[in-house]
Formats: C-alpha cells, structure tokens, sequence
C-alpha cells in the first residue's frame, strides 16, 4: 500500500475509526514482511473466540486467499484479490451472495482485510503491457501480515487455555469417579453413615456443571468434588481405625473423632432412620449419647456443646442467602451485607412467623447464633409447607443436641428447589 494513502469505501458504506486504523497499520508493511498465507490462516481459525470472528466469516477468508497467487504474502507480489461475488460463491461451497457481503464486512471490521474500492464500487485490476498487474480494486490482505504476530500469540493463548480447560476436565472426572466408587463401597460394605445425604450432594455437584463449562465453572466445581472425596476418604478411615481392637481387649473400642472437624459436609446418620433402629449416633461416645440434660432432657449440654466436635458448623453467608433470599428484605434497611445483619433479620423473622423468644434462644444456645439465624431463614423460605415455625424450631434443636441434624442437607435441597424451579420458568 501506498504510504499515507487512505482509502474510503464506495456507495453508502460508512468509513470508521477502525478501518482507518487498520489502513495505517498497513501502510507501516516493510518490503520485506512475509507470512504463509495458510499458517497464519490456521492461527486465525484457531484464535477465532478472540477476534470475534464466526466461521462463516473465516470460510469467506480461505476462498479470497484462494485467489491470491503464491503461498507466501508479501507485498512484492501485490496484496489486492479481486474476485466477483460469485467466483467467491463458488469457493465458498455455496454461499449466497448477500451472505458472503455480509461476513466480508464481518472480516473488514475485525481489521483482517482492507477494503480498496474502485470509483463504481467494482472489483477489477488494471494490467501493464508486460501483463503484470498494475492497480488492483478489491481486498487487500496487508493486515494478515502485519498482525502475524498478534494473530499467532492470541492463537497460542486459546490452545494454552484450551489446554488448561482438558486437564480440568479429566481431574474432575477422575475425582468424580473416586466420590462415586467411595460412596458405593460404603454403602455395599454397610458402615455407619447418611450416605445416601452424601449420594445426593455428590449429583448435585455433577449436576451443576454445565454441558460446555468455563474454565473457572470446572475449577470451581472440581475443588468442591476434591473436597467432598477428601471428607468420605477421612470417614471410611476413621470406621477402618475403629473397627481395629484396643490395646486392652477388657476395654471398650477407642471413639474415633472426625480427624477434619471443618468438613463442608457432614455425613451424619439421617435422623428418621436412627429413630427406628439406634437412637444414637454410631460414632458418638456412649457418654454423650446418654448424658441428660440439667432440665431432664436427654442429649449433650448446650454449655458443654462449644467443645464438641459434632457441633453444626455454620456455613458461608452467600450461600445461605443464595438458598434464602427472601430474607434479605428482613435486613436493616431491606438487605443483608454480614452475619449481622443475619442475625437482627432472624430476629424480625421470629415475631413474623410467631417463634416464641424462648425457643429462638434455645436454638442460639445449641446451634450458635449464625446457625439458629440461618435455620429461621430457611423455615421462612418454606414458611409454606410448615404448620408451626415454632414447634418445627424446637424439634430441630433437640434434634441438633443430640447430634442428630445438619443444615447442609437443608440449605442444599432449597438451593436444588430454586435450581429446579428456574429452570422450568425458562
């Protein structure tokens, strides 16, 4: 191209910014730039989501590159095609006319072509007396060259991170299958435990990941699936260390505690079935399992609960607000930013659903304030499907002295119910 020479495009066509960029770029082309028309074709294909470029578009860019001559582009040889609308249909496979205007446009605003229009808009070329071309109206592919380097650094970036996306997604297969194979020989091998709660988070988690995930959605899903299988592989060894005989057979087995008291999920024995066949925990010290409580109730002393490590471990803010987000317009001022404002919401939610004072401060008492806040917010979530807030607040108290409740289970199935009712709205 002619240095300093700026072209505008013929007939109603708008010059813009970017395409008097792209010119200027083009006119800096050193005589001795080259690159191989189908490598950096190639880069281009590959770094298509970065260039905002479909591959309509980029089989429009194969059939005018077709046109040009030799492999290599370099200005020596001209960088002007100048194929009619149906030649280019013709290597095109096909594509109709206003189509292929359409994509050609697409190519010159993503600055890959220059267009260099004619006085009546058509495509043509002017040969001297030696047969040579002289000046050529058309497409020019000076941009092709002097992007080279971009297109292929941009072209490295999405394989490196298609790359990093395949490692992912094999980690998180592989950790997917171990929680699967863990889960089931516990429950073929019958060790104490709510396996099927366990069962349950684990398709959740393999159920929220999209069929085309993100990079970040993989990571995310795969450090949750890591931690799951982290928290099953430390319960199935603690039942393999207390199946082991003590020191002194005189003796009862050693009590075995949870080595990962932090453990997002708490593969408790479920309350209905510990009903029917042991009121107590398998894995709870028979001291605790009958110690009574000062008022004649049975199960773990609330002033005693700080130091067991089967307290309930509360959980993050955002994702009990996710699973209850009716309750941020409790909030001061009609939202929640910390635990609280958590908390002082619970409070207005207690009066609001006819919770006695008495039993929200039992349920503080045993659970901790974050978790009785949090478990008031997911019984107003449901405040249809429950007759008495605040019997069902009290039974869920007793059920958490005795080691018998987790809220994980509960937050989770109103995060699944959410989950399940957008979906169908959509």
């Amino acid at each position: 191209m002619e240095t300093g020479h700026v072209t505008t495009p013929f007939g109603r066509r708008p010059m813009t910014l970017g395409m008097l960029s792209s010119q200027k770029a083009a006119s800096e082309l050193k005589p001795d730039q080259s690159v191989d028309k189908w490598k950096i074709y190639r880069a281009l294909c590959e770094a298509k989501p970065l260039l905002g470029v479909t591959d309509r578009a980029l089989a429009v860019l194969n059939a005018l590159l077709s046109f040009y001559p030799a492999n290599l582009l370099s200005e020596e040889s001209g960088l002007v095609v100048f194929p009619s609308n149906s030649q280019l249909s013709l290597r095109s496979h096909g594509m109709a006319e206003q189509t292929i205007r359409r994509h050609l446009a697409v190519l010159v605003e993503a600055g890959l072509i220059i267009r260099k229009d004619s006085p009546n808009g058509k495509r043509y070329a002017r040969r001297n007396k030696e047969g040579s071309v002289g000046d050529a109206f058309g497409f020019s592919l000076a941009p092709l060259i002097v992007r080279a380097e971009e297109i292929e650094a941009l072209a490295a970036e999405v394989a490196a991170e298609r790359l990093h996306l395949q490692r992912l997604r094999e980690q998180f297969t592989l950790c997917r299958r171990d929680v699967s194979k863990l889960i089931e020989t516990a429950i073929d091998e019958e060790l104490p435990g709510d396996w099927e709660t366990a069962f349950t988070y684990f398709r959740e988690l393999v159920d929220a990941v999209p069929r085309t995930p993100a990079a970040d959605e993989i990571a995310a899903a795969l450090e949750a699936m890591q931690i799951l299988r982290d928290d099953i592989a430390n319960r199935l060894e603690t039942l393999l260390k207390a199946k082991k005989p003590s020191g002194n057979p005189a003796r009862n087995e050693r009590h075995i505690q949870n080595s990962n008291p932090d453990s997002i999920f708490d593969l408790e024995p479920a309350f209905e079935r510990k009903q029917e066949a042991n009121p107590a925990s398998p894995i709870e010290p028979p001291a605790e399992r009958t110690r009574q409580r000062s008022d004649g109730r049975s199960g773990v002393n609330p002033q005693e609960r700080a130091g067991n490590d089967n307290s309930l471990k509360s959980f993050p803010l955002g994702m009990v607000l996710q699973a209850c987000p009716d309750m941020a317009g409790y909030g001061p001022g009609g939202s929640i930013t910390n635990w609280r404002d958590m908390m002082a919401a619970a409070v207005v939610v207690r009066g609001t659903l006819g919770v006695s004072a008495s039993a929200y401060e039992d349920a503080c008492n045993t659970m901790g304030p974050e978790n009785a806040a949090t478990v008031m917010a997911c019984i107003l979530e449901r405040g249809g499907h429950i007759n008495s807030a605040g019997a069902y607040l009290r039974d869920l108290t007793r059920r958490a002295e005795r080691g018998e409740f987790s809220i994980g289970p509960m937050l989770m199935a109103l995060v699944r119910a959410r989950g399940a009712g957008s979906r169908r709205a959509g």
